[in-house]
């Protein structure tokens, strides 16, 4: 079967949305262009991620090769977007790996979620690979500001979730959870 690249410049939205309840939640990664939704799952370390590279990616290139002013330090507060995710959700796939860049030519961030692979030695493909053969792709151009607010959703989506232990940063159960720094013993909330 062949390879399915999805491409989205300056998509009308880019998110990062969950569903479930906390603690059984599912992540998805969404990108939207007019009646065009394409939804992939990943988990929550790789949005978190994800978020954290971004924000360091626009903070190295405002440092030396963005023009001045092109990248805002703090995402603008009319990109906010804390809708939930567009329906329908038709999963295209699950994240396998991931790829982030900066298409100096355009001045944009661009992000790529390749699928997961069961060829044994997979190695993802170079961003902006499009041959025949490999993994299923959403490829993602934003602008700099867009990223900014990006990051800042799927930060504010991965801290809804439940709280952490404390001591030892494992989620908490609303029962409490066997804490490894405890020597095993159940802590409560």
């Amino acid at each position: 079967m062949d390879r399915r690249v999805w491409e989205f410049r300056l998509p009308e939205r880019f998110v990062v949305g969950t569903v479930g309840m906390p603690g059984e939640r599912t992540f998805y990664l969404q990108a939207k262009s007019g009646d065009e939704i394409v939804t992939v799952a990943f988990e929550k370390q790789q949005a978190s991620v994800l978020a954290e590279r971004m924000d360091q990616l626009l903070d190295e290139i405002n440092g030396t090769r963005a023009p001045e002013g092109l990248i805002p330090d703090r995402p603008p507060v009319e990109l906010e977007d804390n809708a939930p995710l567009d329906l329908p959700l038709d999963e295209e796939f699950r994240v396998g790996a991931m790829a982030l860049g900066w298409d100096e030519a355009n001045n944009l961030v661009v992000i790529e979620a390749h699928a997961v692979s069961d060829v044994e030695d997979f190695e993802p493909p170079d961003l902006a690979d499009d041959d025949a053969e490999g993994p299923d792709t959403l490829r993602v151009w934003l602008a700099a500001p867009y990223a900014r607010a990006f990051a800042e959703r799927a930060r504010n989506v991965i801290s809804s979730g439940r709280p952490s232990c404390p001591f030892c940063q494992q989620p908490l159960d609303p029962q409490g959870h066997i804490c490894p720094r405890a020597n095993g013993y159940r802590r409560r909330q």
